[in-house]
């Protein structure tokens, strides 16, 4: 089993910056990736931005390019998503999923964290 928690939200105004934690946890973790995604309310959960663990390859949906950076940690299996300058849609509840060696989707999720953007 795979613990995932994610951490850093909150309530910023339009223009400020956010930087998203996600950390990875098991007797025994290889990760093939590991990314993020959100959901608003009345939608579904949408793909924000992943990374490939061996090469650090990075993808990011159009909504956010240029926008938000993830990066991990040296050490572990953490992740980060650095949001600058945020926009009310931007406004949800930011997911960390893990795709493990072995698998082919990402089968273990956080419980988000929430990410509050006003006008």
């Amino acid at each position: 089993q795979v613990q995932v928690a994610e951490s850093g939200g909150g309530l910023v105004q339009a223009g400020d910056s956010l930087r998203l934690s996600c950390a990875a946890s098991a007797r025994t973790l290889s990760v093939v990736s590991m990314s993020w995604f959100r959901q608003s309310p009345g939608k579904e959960r949408e793909f924000v931005a992943s990374m490939r663990w061996s090469g650090g390859t990075t993808y990011y949906a159009d909504s956010v390019k240029g926008r938000f950076t993830v990066s991990r940690h040296k050490v572990g299996h953490t992740l980060y998503l650095q949001m600058n300058d945020l926009k009310p849609e931007d406004t949800a509840i930011y997911y960390c999923g893990v795709q493990r060696t072995g698998s082919q989707s990402y089968g273990f999720w956080g419980q988000g964290t929430q990410v509050t953007v006003s006008s």
